[in-house]
């Protein structure tokens, strides 16, 4: 009786296996390429809540000072020139007559609807706040003024 051997793969064999395990496939073992975002999510959610914490609630509120459309009764519109004068305290003056910021915005605005729009002259005393000379600037601006002129500016050259 001859009894036959089980043929095994030689150890050295490409298919040889000592304990039996399957081969894996070269990709699912190499490290994952996306980075995971999640935590920077995270983050970016508890600095967006610190930061809604942290914004002040508005609590201060802001006079706005709107146009009453008042043309002032002592003011004279010339048709060919007009000025605008600040005193050194921060009045303002139409033509020489007393006004406040929305009898000059009613005036500028006059003005400006002539068929020909008379030059607005525009004169800051000395002492004057550059702050009003500003805000009386934009105001004529936007009360529509086209034909704007600086009056006197050559007295105040020289840096005494």
């Amino acid at each position: 009786m001859s009894f036959a051997m089980p043929t095994r793969p030689s150890r050295f064999s490409a298919t040889y296996d000592p304990r039996a395990r399957r081969r894996r496939p070269p990709g699912p073992a190499n490290p994952m390429g996306e980075m995971n975002v999640t935590p920077f999510i995270d983050v970016l959610l508890v600095l967006l809540i610190m930061i809604i914490l942290a914004v002040p609630i508005k609590v201060h509120e802001t006079s706005v000072d709107l146009p009453t459309g008042e043309i002032c009764p002592t003011c004279v519109l010339s048709p060919v020139e007009n000025t605008v004068f600040i005193d050194a305290s921060d009045q303002l003056f139409w033509n020489g007559a007393a006004v406040t910021r929305g009898q000059l915005r009613a005036q500028v605005a006059a003005a400006s609807a002539l068929d020909e729009e008379p030059l607005l002259r525009f004169e800051p005393a000395a002492l004057a706040s550059y702050n009003e000379s500003a805000h009386t600037i934009t105001l004529i601006k936007e009360s529509g003024a086209e034909r704007f002129a600086f009056i006197g500016n050559e007295r105040y050259r020289g840096l005494d």
